[in-house]
């Protein structure tokens, strides 16, 4: 679910969409997504200042939030990291 929506947005900022994969790690408390894109779009993913990848983060830890309040699963941390 959380790789839906960071596909989703990474494919729509880079310049070349087909090349954006997802690798989902999980642990007891959190999963890590591994974000890799081509190196002409990392700027495009990263932004300035890292203002895009800490929205994408701000994101993820609202829909972990949300899914915890709906008593889904116990609240995971999902960290985001962009390679």
């Amino acid at each position: 679910m959380e790789e839906d929506l960071v596909q989703y947005i990474a494919e729509n900022l880079v310049n070349s969409p087909d090349e954006v994969s997802i690798k989902r790690k999980e642990t007891n408390r959190s999963v890590v997504l591994e974000l890799s894109v081509a190196p002409d779009d990392m700027g495009r993913v990263i932004g300035r200042n890292g203002r895009v990848a800490n929205s994408i983060r701000a994101l993820l830890r609202a829909m972990s939030s949300a899914d915890s309040e709906r008593g889904r699963d116990r609240r995971r941390r999902v960290i985001l990291e962009i390679e």
